[in-house]
């Protein structure tokens, strides 16, 4: 027969187990967490020779009480003290699990209903591909998908700037989980 004490513990220990097993994730099969984006995810113009794509990513396990989901893709690394948003995407519906390749392109037809692209730094609704200066250390770029307490975001994407919505995206998360990567040259 085991000891209380010991059966408590081992109670609390699954439970802790089973928790972490079910935390709030990011996939995609395009962009590596820790490796270099590739070409594909890049910008085309100033300098950079990439495709301009969105990645595709998927997320699993998010917080019970999720109404809504958002995309933050962003480079704090940007020159100067400001962050860089490359793609602001808010009002994803909660069914939805997954955004596909190219779905941030502008007026973009594969963006899951009712999903609004807000403006990016580069004043675009889109998708903006990484373009850091030449010669910076790599910078990093964080994909990052939010949960959110909330089924509309209720903005008007035409007349907010990006740090706005991502203010708003913020106060509204139950929590977020992201995929970084690097680009340089």
């Amino acid at each position: 027969m085991s000891h209380p004490l010991t059966w408590a513990c081992s109670t609390l220990l699954l439970a802790a187990t089973a928790s972490q097993a079910a935390s709030f994730t990011v996939t995609s099969h395009d962009v590596v967490s820790g490796a270099t984006l590739s070409q594909k995810h890049v910008a085309y113009g100033e300098g950079c020779k990439g495709q301009n794509i969105s990645p595709d990513l998927a997320w699993n396990n998010p917080p019970a009480e999720t109404q809504s989901f958002a995309i933050v893709v962003s480079d704090p690394d940007a020159p100067g003290s400001r962050t860089w948003f490359h793609w602001v995407l808010f009002d994803i519906p909660a069914s939805v699990k997954n955004v596909a390749a190219n779905a941030g392109e502008y007026n973009s037809k594969i963006l899951p209903a009712g999903a609004v692209q807000g403006r990016n730094s580069d004043y675009s609704f889109s998708y903006t591909g990484a373009c850091p200066p030449a010669g910076d250390k790599p910078h990093h770029y964080h994909f990052t998908v939010y949960a959110l307490k909330t089924a509309r975001l209720g903005v008007d994407a035409n007349h907010s700037s990006p740090e706005n919505l991502v203010d708003k995206i913020k106060a509204q998360s139950l929590g977020s989980a992201e995929v970084l990567a690097t680009f340089g040259r």
